[in-house]
């Protein structure tokens, strides 16, 4: 491996190479777009754009694509030549602004919710300068932002990009009052992504995985997981982590931290924060560079929230955070964090936000898969709340009361070693079991899974944000001195909010339901969130979504719960009549045959090998049953799409649970499995 400082970026049409390759005015001006927002003349496109090419093809190229992030869940992109042909019947490459700027794709072939009909099919892909464009598998891939004819955001960029312009507006205002000159205040964040490595030869030879990302049956293990966490990497897992690296490093993912997850055969991959436009493509690319890598290694890499029944599932945190162009953090506290009256300002504002929009939080955050997830004593539960620790919320309770606030010395970690050097600890512990814990100069959102893009929960952050900052400047511009009063205000309306406590506890359901704090127990009771009133009101007002875009919002994760559901229910029965069925009636044949044997051998005592054929041929006949039953309710014709997702929660999903119970007590005897079990998926070397 080269070193890291070469190849880091190595790959990436990035600061360094545009100052570079571009005419001195041309970069400035690209990079005012780029750091402070401001529009990029047309005119100047085509200067980028050749640079780009020629700097593309040293690199490599021979294509280019405008990659984009559609509705779908998925990364999208279409690949395109540099070449052109000359009279001379020969090819010269080239590469226009225009081509740089935008390019056309086939909206309808992509989810819309109704914001398109079929026959509507031009959709745009606009370059988004903000993030880099780089070189990969000889491909110049361009981030884009993908829109309609009509300029309805079609993607999950658009939405997030709007929203860092409005956080942006509002937190100048708020900065402002404070005496700061900040030309752009941007959010950031750090995406850490879990997942799992399993064999790509055991995971053929199961349907459900193949087709649905995740284990539709399979008998628990018989051992816990608490070993797994941190422990030494093995081996193949080991040399695919250095592929990762390397291959993340090119490209400017500034992947830092790797280590064993808590479940067998899961890991989690973090990088260092940046701003939440290029985090949200970063970890787009990370996952779809995770897929390839591990393929290249023989395994296979999932992403699913639960792939697998009775060990840990996977999520992915959203470390968020808001940072000036001076490279200021308004969330840092400082070592005096009761006299730091900015920060303490934007603390409120989140507090604040997080309380009047937590049901946007929860929807952020709502899928099928994650559904699994949520609440099972491995994630947050789906009920907002806040963790500050001790020494702020002791802070935030003195300015309610407005009592003196007496701060505790800093302590060092003793360890009872001498040798061991002693260093200051922090002044509050972790929770890792808050949906957004405050972690030193972040808020870290934990609810988010790991197969979700980072965009809507950063979409939601700034928006809301953005809304409390708002209101906060409007009272402060008129009277700099009511921000004593403000943050008592505040503190006192919206404490509820607050909560440092186990989040696991069956206690806290209780205490959240008498604060009136705000959860979903499943996608489909979140779902009426997007249309909420003061949701609508909301995303107009800071120009982050247009009615008929949250509509459509809610269409498609709607559309995209039944289908999950209803592709896993089919592929479900699919392996129980073809795989599951089958085996388990030859065991029972087997068995049968046993017992007659033994009785004629003359021996009246074999009650074991009765019982398990009894056991074997109920749970063929429950199958059976279960089976009927599930195709009936597939079946079953709806009125609208809401409709339709709280049959597949309320009917579809207990008989999908029903039939794997049925499924994994008979995985407890048949000795000749029809394919890998979870010993088989989660041990191998």
């Amino acid at each position: 491996m080269s070193r890291v400082s070469d190849l880091f970026g190595s790959m990436v049409f990035n600061e360094r190479v545009m100052r570079e390759r571009l005419p001195k005015d041309i970069h400035s001006a690209l990079r005012r777009t780029i750091s402070q927002g401001e529009p990029l003349d047309p005119k100047l496109a085509d200067i980028v754009a050749n640079a780009m090419k020629d700097w593309a093809v040293e690199k490599g190229a021979t294509h280019y694509c405008h990659w984009f992030q559609p509705l779908s869940g998925i990364t999208a992109e279409k690949h395109q030549s540099f070449i052109s042909p000359t009279r001379e019947g020969e090819v010269i490459q080239e590469f226009s602004g225009k081509e740089l700027i935008h390019g056309e794709s086939d909206a309808s072939v992509f989810p819309s919710g109704g914001l398109r009909e079929v026959f509507e099919a031009r959709g745009y892909t606009a370059w988004d300068p903000t993030s880099y464009a780089f070189v990969r598998n000889g491909v110049l891939v361009i981030p884009t932002a993908f829109c309609s004819h009509g300029g309805e955001a079609l993607d999950k960029k658009t939405p997030l990009l709007r929203s860092m312009e409005a956080i942006n507006r509002q937190a100048l205002r708020v900065a402002a009052c404070f005496g700061h000159n900040d030309k752009r205040i941007m959010s950031t964040s750090g995406l850490e992504q879990e997942y799992f490595l399993i064999d790509k030869e055991l995971y053929m030879k199961r349907l459900d995985l193949r087709l649905t990302g995740r284990t539709l049956c399979g008998a628990a293990l018989p051992l816990g997981q608490s070993q797994h966490h941190s422990s030494g990497i093995k081996p193949r897992v080991l040399a695919f982590m250095r592929a990762l690296d390397e291959e993340l490093w090119r490209i400017g993912v500034s992947a830092k931290t790797r280590h064993n997850e808590a479940a067998p055969s899961q890991h989690e991959l973090a990088p260092i924060y940046t701003t939440t436009n290029i985090a949200t493509d970063h970890n787009q690319i990370t996952m779809a560079v995770m897929r390839d890598v591990a393929s290249e290694h023989g395994l296979v890499c999932l992403f699913h929230e639960k792939p697998f029944h009775g060990v840990n599932g996977s999520g992915k945190h959203n470390n968020w955070s808001l940072i000036t162009d001076s490279g200021v953090n308004l969330l840092k506290p400082g070592s005096t964090p009761q006299t730091n009256a900015q920060f303490l300002t934007f603390l409120c504002a989140v507090i604040k936000a997080v309380d009047e929009y937590a049901g946007l939080l929860v929807l952020s955050a709502s899928g099928a898969g994650n559904d699994l997830r949520l609440g099972e004593k491995e994630a947050p539960p789906n009920i907002i709340s806040v963790y500050l620790g001790d020494e702020l919320t002791r802070i935030l309770e003195c300015m309610e009361n407005e009592t003196a606030y007496v701060g505790v010395d800093k302590l060092e970690l003793e360890t009872g070693l001498d040798v061991i050097p002693r260093f200051p600890k922090e002044s509050t512990d972790r929770n890792r079991t808050s949906p957004l814990a405050f972690t030193g100069d972040k808020f870290e959102f934990r609810m988010l899974g790991a197969s979700f893009s980072g965009s809507e929960s950063s979409m939601v952050m700034n928006t809301i944000v953005a809304q409390a900052l708002k209101e906060f400047a409007d009272v402060l511009e008129n009277d700099r001195d009511a921000l004593d009063k403000l943050l008592k205000e505040t503190i006192h309306k919206h404490k509820r909010v607050i909560f440092n406590g186990n989040n696991y506890s069956d206690e806290w359901e209780d205490t959240a339901r008498e604060r009136g704090l705000i959860g979903a127990a499943s996608t489909v009771d979140a779902l009426p969130y997007y249309t909420d009133e003061k949701t609508l009101k909301l995303f107009g007002e800071h120009d982050v979504m247009s009615v008929p875009e949250i509509e459509a919002r809610r269409e498609i994760v709607t559309e995209n719960y039944i289908n999950t559901i209803k592709t896993e229910a089919l592929v479900l029965l699919d392996m129980a009549r073809r795989e599951i069925m089958p085996a388990a009636g030859r065991f029972s044949a087997e068995m049968s045959r046993a017992v007659t044997d033994i009785r004629e051998s003359g021996i009246m005592h074999c009650d074991h090998v009765r019982e398990t054929l009894e056991i074997a041929c109920t749970g063929v006949d429950v199958c059976a049953a279960v089976c009927k039953q599930l195709y009936k309710e597939l079946r079953d014709e709806h009125p609208d799409s809401y409709a339709a997702a709280k049959h597949y929660r309320t009917r579809v999903l207990p008989l999908m649970m029903n039939l794997r119970k049925t499924i994994d007590a008979l995985e407890r005897i048949v000795p000749e499995w029809p394919m890998p079990t979870y010993s088989d998926l989660l041990f191998w070397e």
